[in-house]
């Protein structure tokens, strides 16, 4: 098995790459340095933590240490989700819900099925996989929802004026929000293998794991993804689409304006 080391050297060498992307924002005047700047600082602070408590964690081996990071990555990424949600009432708690429930299910049945062994080891990194790529199509899902709601309200109060009730009249709108958080894993799946070599894959070759086994851990991971992205859209837009109306079934103007 190949021994990967990165020195401390090695990543301060490393960070000319950086620099590559300050000089394009400079040269073409983008204003994105400072933000690349704060992104790298907080990068390199929140994964030097983040390791020092995995290793503590996966050393303790501990039940209740590993259900908190479940716990913390669940709540966090539900927050992200409910900023990008920012002018839908209940954003978080909707995002709490569809993440929740998207890991729970997600992580249980790769339990069940025993691709992967409840401790924290695999149980941490996989739940974060999974809570992340939800809390991205949630994000989708709500962006595309408010400007939908916005571009077809006209049709929405015709549709509700002709007798249809909420859900009927939101259906097209549900559909195409569903849709949208879903499009970028199902776009994703069709080039593996192509075009890109994904994280979990790459990060088994790197550490000298059979290529073949390596693939059908990826394999999993597309199964886990999809699932999840599914699981996370449809309960997050069926929870969202409900906060556009008024308890009398009305649009609410101030979402739409």
């Amino acid at each position: 098995m190949t021994n990967l080391t990165v020195s401390n050297s090695t990543l301060a060498l490393g960070f000319v790459l950086v620099l590559v992307a300050l000089v394009i924002g400079y040269v073409e005047k983008l204003r994105i340095n400072k933000d690349i700047l704060i992104g790298v600082v907080r990068a390199i602070i929140q994964l030097s933590i983040v390791g020092y408590i995995l290793k503590f964690v996966i050393k303790a081996d501990d039940i209740w240490l590993t259900g908190a990071c479940f716990v913390i990555i669940v709540i966090n990424a539900s927050w992200n989700a409910g900023k990008r949600g920012n002018g839908i009432p209940k954003a978080f708690q909707s995002s709490l819900l569809a993440i929740s429930v998207g890991t729970v299910i997600t992580l249980g049945t790769l339990v069940w099925t025993g691709s992967i062994k409840f401790v924290p080891e695999q149980i941490v990194p996989v739940t974060g996989m999974i809570a992340s790529n939800i809390m991205v199509a949630i994000g989708l899902c709500y962006r595309n929802m408010m400007q939908t709601f916005t571009d077809r309200h006209q049709q929405v109060l015709e549709k509700l004026a002709l007798g249809a009730d909420i859900k009927m009249a939101s259906l097209d709108i549900l559909r195409d929000s569903i849709r949208s958080g879903m499009q970028p894993t199902i776009d994703s799946i069709k080039t593996l293998g192509l075009v890109s070599l994904p994280g979990m894959m790459s990060g088994l070759i790197f550490a000298g794991v059979d290529p073949v086994k390596a693939i059908k851990y990826q394999i999993m991971v597309t199964f886990m993804l999809l699932a999840s992205t599914g699981l996370g859209s449809i309960i997050s837009c069926y929870l969202a689409y409900k906060q556009f109306f008024n308890e009398r079934k009305q649009l609410r103007n101030e979402l739409i304006s």
